[in-house]
């Protein structure tokens, strides 16, 4: 009995000491696009140990928060290193009304959208823990909108994740037979009222005539901003939190994920 007590002793001492060691580590990251300078927020899991495969995360309309940083660690904790960039500047991050103007600046200015967006990815790309052949950009709202972007750049990377953002393509910045190297999975609710169904064909027919890999998963009433509990739960307004959504669309992130990079 006394030597199974200290084996039992011993296996939750070591336990305990793998559990001390693996932590996440994070921090805030300033860099620059031009003369802006910009915050992200940086976090991987160092009980993974060298190179790995590593996800740019674009956030919402009121620019990196709390939210992002939440989906951050979570990716973190899967294993992958993982950059919340910041499109808008560093301490810019406005609230409705303001935020919806603010928002419109890049989707005006694709041009500025994409050099942000680009500002962002070379930071992660750069990152000592990066695998730069194995890296997924994921967004929510108008960072949904930010990867589509990313992806018609033409940016070097496995594939791109929609959260609920919108699809449209600015004129002549559509995506080109041959111009988009990632893969594509647009994850979206059904019955989104900003994204109406002359959108999604569009963009569908835009994806395929560019010959682009691409997938598109909606899902059951569910509206805009069916990932964030902040949205609340009243679909009349046209964005709402939706947890089966929520489970679903993560899940189905993971598994695009296991395709890309393995």
């Amino acid at each position: 009995m006394k030597t199974k007590t200290l084996l039992l002793s011993l296996m939750s001492a070591a336990t305990t000491a793998i559990s001390a060691s693996a932590a996440l580590v994070e921090k805030p990251v300033e860099y620059k696009q031009g003369d802006t300078t910009l915050e992200g927020f940086h976090v991987y899991d160092d009980a993974v140990k060298g190179k790995r495969p590593a996800v740019l995360v674009i956030h919402q309309w009121t620019g990196l928060t709390d939210y992002e940083k939440g989906r951050a660690r979570q990716l973190a904790e899967l294993g992958y290193n993982v950059f919340a960039a910041d499109i808008y500047g560093k301490g810019i991050r406005p609230v409705p009304p303001a935020a919806g103007q603010e928002a419109g600046k890049y989707k005006g200015d694709r041009d500025l959208f994409r050099a942000r967006l680009k500002a962002g990815l070379e930071v992660l790309q750069k990152e000592e823990h990066t695998d730069t052949s194995k890296i997924a950009a994921i967004g929510y709202c108008f960072g949904g909108t930010g990867v589509l972007e990313l992806a018609r750049s033409g940016a070097d990377i496995a594939g791109v994740v929609s959260f609920h953002g919108g699809l449209d393509a600015a004129a002549g910045k559509e995506a080109t037979a041959g111009g988009v190297k990632a893969k594509v999975l647009v994850l979206h609710g059904a019955e989104d009222p900003f994204v109406p169904t002359e959108q999604v064909m569009a963009f569908g027919k835009e994806m395929t005539e560019a010959d682009v890999d691409w997938q598109f998963t909606a899902y059951s009433g569910a509206v805009h901003g069916f990932t964030q509990k902040m949205a609340g739960d009243d679909k009349s307004k046209g964005a709402a939190y939706n947890e089966k959504a929520d489970k679903r669309s993560w899940e189905a992130m993971k598994v695009f994920f296991a395709e890309i990079f393995k």
